[in-house]
C-alpha cells in the first residue's frame, strides 16, 4: 500500500506540472480521471473465481461484536459472516475493510471432511459434538449463527465445537473466519486467527483420523482371517460386521452394559440409517457407549468424532453342533426351565440369560460384546480316557487312563473310550447346567465313570476283570446310559480296552504269562483227546470198509452187466438208425449224381460244339497263315535272288572292266592299303645278302599284284580267263530268268 501511495503522489505532482503548461480543460479532465483511479483503488476488490474473500471490517458505526462472538451479525467491526465469491465487488473501502483471500473446500471422491466451529452457542456439559443446524451444509454463515428451524416450530443456533455434521465429496464456499474444515490432504482455516496452540490441535485431530481411517468411509463384509472354533491354533476365512461404540448422547443407565438399538426402523421420523445420522440417532434416544445392533455388509459414512466403529469377524457355527446363546444384555425374561430345573434359568430370545432355542449351523451377525455363542456338538462324539490320547475336539485332553484297584490286590491301568451324544434341544439344558461341554466332562462325567469302574474293580480278581469284560462293559454301558439321562446326555456305548500297567513286565504281565501256559495246556489235552477219538473212529471205519469190499465187488459186476446190455440196446438202436440215415443219405447221393449226370452231358455238348467252332477258326486261320507264309517267302527269296543277282552282274561288269579278276583285286587291296594308318613302305629297309631269284621269289602276293599292275601299264595285256567267261553268261542267263519271274508271279523259279 505504501508503493501505491507514493506512486499516486508522483501522478499527481506530476499532472500539476502538466496543468501548469497546459490549459485549464485538460487540467480538469486529467483531474478527474486522477479521482475515479483513487477511488476505484479504494473501492473496488476482484476475488479470483476458485476463491472466496473473507470480510474483515476494521471499523463500523455499529461498534465491535459482542462479548464471546468472533464474526459480526449485524455489521459490527471484525470478521463478516457473508463471503465475496469470485469477480469484481464495489464499495469495500479500503481504510475501512480488509479482504482476506483463501480456497474454495474441496473434499475429493469418496472421502469425508470434519468441521470445527470457531463460534456459536457453547456445548451443554453432556454433549461431545455440536449439535446439527440446517446451514447448507456450514455455506450459510448466518443460519447456522442466527438460528435455523430443526423441527416444526423450533428453531436452533449452532453450537461452537467439533461438529456431528460432515461433508461428503464436493467443493464448498465455507467461511474459514467461522468454521475451519479438516480433510485428509489439508487444514482449511484462516491463518492469520490461528495461534500456535489451535494449529497443534487441528494437527492432532487430522493425524488421528487419518490413523483411524476416519477420512474414508468404512466398509463392512470384507474376509477376515479367525481362530477355528473347533481347531486351536487354525484359522478360517469369515466375513465381518461393525461394533458400533457412540461418543455423544446421555449416558447408559445403572446396570446396563450395552446401549439398546434405536431408529431402526425405516418408517421411523428417527431412522438413523446405522448412526449415519447422529441427530436422528440422538432425537430417537439413543445411548452414548457400545451398541448393541452391529452394522451388517454395506459401505456407510460416519463422523469418527461422533462414533468409533470395531470391525470382527462374524460368528460361525459349524456344521454337527449348535450354538447356545448365553446372552449380557436384554431384559429380564421368565425363567422357561420350570421349578424342578435348578441349575439356573432358560429364558426367551432378546432376554438376558441362557435363550431356550439354540442357533443352527450357520453365520451370524452377533455382537460378542453382549452375549457369548457356546458350540455344542449334536453328532456323536468319543471321548478317551487313555494316556496320551485326545480327539480332535480336545474334549479329552485332560482326560487318562482309570487307576484301578482289584480284589486280588493287582492295580491296573484301565483304557476306556465312551460315546457321547446330546440332543441339539436339550443343549442348552447343558450349558446352564455345566457352562460349557468341557465342564460337563472334567467336573461330571470323569469322576463318575472312575468311581464306577473302581467300584467294579474291587469286587473282581484280576483274572475276573480280564475274562468278564464283556459283560463288565455291559452293565457299563446300562448303568452309565440311566445316569447320563440325568445330565441331559446319552450314552451310545461303553468300550474298554485291555488293563495294564505303568511299568514294563510287571504283575499283569507275569499272570497273563501264567494264564497263557494254563490254557495252551488245557488245548493240549483237548487235542490229545480228540485225536484218541479220531483213532478209535478210524479202526471201526477201516473194520467196516474190509468187510464191504467183496459185496462192493458183487454190486460192481452187476450193476457193469446191466450197463453193458443197456449199451448193447443202444447200439443196436444206434445201428438201426445210421442205417436208415445211409440209405437216406444214399438215395439223396444217388439222386444229386444223376444231376450231375445230366449237367456233365449238357456241358459236354456245349463243349463240344465250342471245340468244332474252334476247329473251323483253326483250320480257316491255318490255310490264311499258309498262304501268307508262301507269299512271303516267294517275296523274300525274289528279293534275295535280285539283290544277289543284281550284285553279280555289278561285280562282274567291275571285273570286266579291269579286263583282269586279279587287277580287280589289286584295285581293292590298294584302296584298303590307303586308308590304314600303317606305313606302306618302311622308314628304314634292312636288306640282307642274296641273289634275285630268291628275292623275287619272296615278294608274295604283294609283289605278284605289284608287278601285274606295272606291267599292264606298260602295254603288257593279260589273257582273259574262261572261268570268268562263263560267269558272266550264267549272270547274263539268271538276268533275264529273274526279269522273266517277275513279269509273270505264278512262274517257277529255276533253281
Amino acid at each position: 500500500m505504501l508503493a501505491l501511495s507514493t506512486f499516486y503522489l508522483f501522478a499527481v505532482s506530476d499532472l500539476m506540472e502538466r496543468l501548469s503548461s497546459m490549459g485549464d480543460l485538460l487540467g480538469y479532465l486529467g483531474l478527474i480521471i486522477l479521482a475515479l483511479m483513487i477511488v476505484a483503488y479504494l473501492t473496488v476488490r476482484y476475488i479470483p473465481n476458485n476463491y472466496v474473500g473473507v470480510v474483515e471490517k476494521l471499523w463500523s458505526t455499529e461498534g465491535s461484536v459482542t462479548e464471546g462472538s468472533i464474526i459480526a451479525m449485524k455489521g459490527e467491526a471484525g470478521f463478516q459472516a457473508e463471503l465475496l465469491r469470485g469477480g469484481l465487488h464495489f464499495g469495500f473501502w479500503r481504510l475501512q475493510y480488509r479482504i482476506h483471500k483463501v480456497p474454495l473446500v474441496t473434499i475429493p471422491q469418496g472421502k469425508i471432511g470434519y468441521v470445527y466451529a470457531r463460534d456459536g452457542e457453547s456445548l451443554q456439559p453432556s454433549q461431545a459434538l455440536a449439535r446439527v443446524v440446517p446451514c447448507n451444509n456450514f455455506q450459510d454463515a448466518q443460519g447456522f449463527l442466527g438460528g435455523a428451524e430443526v423441527r416444526e416450530g423450533e428453531t436452533a443456533r449452532g453450537q461452537r465445537g467439533r461438529q456431528r455434521a460432515i461433508l461428503r465429496e464436493g467443493v464448498y464456499a465455507i467461511n474459514p473466519a467461522l468454521f475451519v474444515v479438516i480433510t485428509e490432504e489439508a487444514v482449511y482455516a484462516l491463518r492469520s486467527l490461528q495461534q500456535r496452540q489451535e494449529i497443534e490441535n487441528l494437527k492432532q485431530w487430522q493425524q488421528e483420523l487419518r490413523e483411524a481411517g476416519g477420512f474414508g468411509p468404512i466398509v463392512i463384509g470384507k474376509p477376515q482371517e479367525a481362530p477355528d472354533p473347533l481347531t486351536p491354533g487354525r484359522t478360517i476365512t469369515v466375513d465381518t460386521i461393525g461394533i458400533v461404540t457412540v461418543h455423544d448422547g446421555p449416558s447408559l443407565s445403572p446396570g446396563d452394559i450395552i446401549a439398546p438399538p434405536v431408529g431402526t426402523d425405516r418408517n421411523d421420523p428417527n431412522y438413523h440409517n446405522n448412526f449415519q445420522d447422529p441427530e436422528a440417532f440422538l432425537r430417537a434416544g439413543g445411548r452414548r457407549g457400545r451398541q448393541y445392533l452391529p452394522l451388517t455388509d454395506g459401505t456407510y459414512f460416519i463422523n469418527r468424532w461422533f462414533a468409533a466403529i470395531e470391525v470382527m469377524p462374524k460368528t460361525v457355527v459349524p456344521i454337527g453342533y449348535v450354538g447356545v446363546v448365553v446372552s449380557y444384555y436384554g431384559r429380564t425374561g421368565r425363567d422357561l426351565s420350570g421349578d424342578a430345573f435348578r441349575h439356573g434359568e432358560r429364558v426367551a430370545e432378546g432376554e438376558r440369560g441362557v435363550w431356550e432355542r439354540p442357533l443352527g449351523p450357520g453365520k451370524y451377525a452377533f455382537n460378542t460384546y453382549a452375549g457369548n455363542i457356546i458350540l455344542v456338538p449334536t453328532t456323536n462324539f468319543v471321548l478317551h480316557w487313555i494316556t496320551g490320547k485326545s480327539e480332535a475336539h480336545r474334549y479329552d485332553e485332560s482326560l487318562r487312563s482309570i487307576d484301578l484297584v482289584t480284589k486280588d490286590a493287582y492295580e491296573p491301568m484301565l483304557p476306556l473310550s465312551v460315546v457321547v451324544h446330546i440332543d441339539y434341544q436339550k443343549a442348552p439344558g447343558v450349558i446352564q447346567r455345566f457352562g460349557d461341554v468341557k465342564k460337563l466332562i472334567t467336573q461330571t462325567l470323569d469322576p463318575m465313570l472312575s468311581a464306577f469302574f473302581r467300584d467294579v474293580a474291587h469286587k473282581k480278581t484280576m483274572l475276573e476283570l480280564l475274562h468278564q469284560r464283556d459283560s463288565i462293559q455291559s452293565e457299563a454301558r446300562a448303568e452309565l446310559r440311566r445316569r447320563f439321562n440325568d445330565f441331559d446326555i446319552e450314552c451310545v456305548d461303553v468300550l474298554i480296552g485291555k488293563p495294564d500297567t505303568a511299568e514294563a513286565g510287571g504283575k499283569i504281565e507275569t499272570l497273563l504269562e501264567q494264564l497263557r501256559l494254563r490254557q495252551l495246556s488245557i488245548e493240549q489235552l483237548e487235542t490229545y483227546e480228540r485225536q484218541k477219538t479220531a483213532a478209535e473212529k478210524l479202526r471201526l471205519l477201516n473194520e467196516a470198509q474190509a468187510q464191504s469190499n467183496m459185496q462192493t465187488q458183487l454190486t460192481n459186476a452187476r450193476v457193469q452187466a446191466q450197463i453193458a446190455e443197456s449199451q448193447g440196446e443202444a447200439d443196436l438202436a444206434r445201428a438201426r438208425k445210421q442205417a436208415e440215415q445211409t440209405v437216406v443219405n444214399a438215395e439223396a447221393e444217388l439222386a444229386r449224381s444223376r444231376r450231375q449226370a445230366e449237367q456233365l452231358v449238357v456241358m459236354a455238348d456245349a463243349e463240344l460244339a465250342r471245340a468244332r467252332k474252334q476247329a473251323e477258326q483253326m483250320v480257316v486261320t491255318a490255310e490264311a497263315d499258309s498262304q501268307q507264309r508262301m507269299l512271303a517267302g516267294r517275296g523274300e527269296a525274289q528279293k534275295i535272288m535280285q539283290v544277289g543277282l543284281s550284285e553279280a552282274a555289278v561285280l562282274l561288269r567291275k571285273i570286266g572292266s579291269f579286263g583282269d579278276p586279279r587287277l580287280y583285286a589289286l584295285s581293292g587291296l590298294a584302296e584298303h592299303l590307303s586308308k590304314s594308318n600303317q606305313p606302306l613302305v618302311p622308314e628304314r629297309l634292312f636288306v640282307a645278302g642274296g641273289d634275285g631269284a630268291s628275292a623275287g621269289h619272296g615278294q608274295g602276293l604283294f609283289g605278284n599284284l605289284i608287278g601285274l599292275l606295272v606291267a599292264e601299264k606298260s602295254g603288257f595285256h593279260i589273257a582273259e580267263n574262261g572261268d570268268a567267261t562263263a560267269l558272266k553268261e550264267y549272270a547274263e542267263r539268271m538276268t533275264r530268268q529273274v526279269m522273266d519271274a517277275i513279269a509273270d508271279k505264278n512262274a517257277p523259279v529255276a533253281k
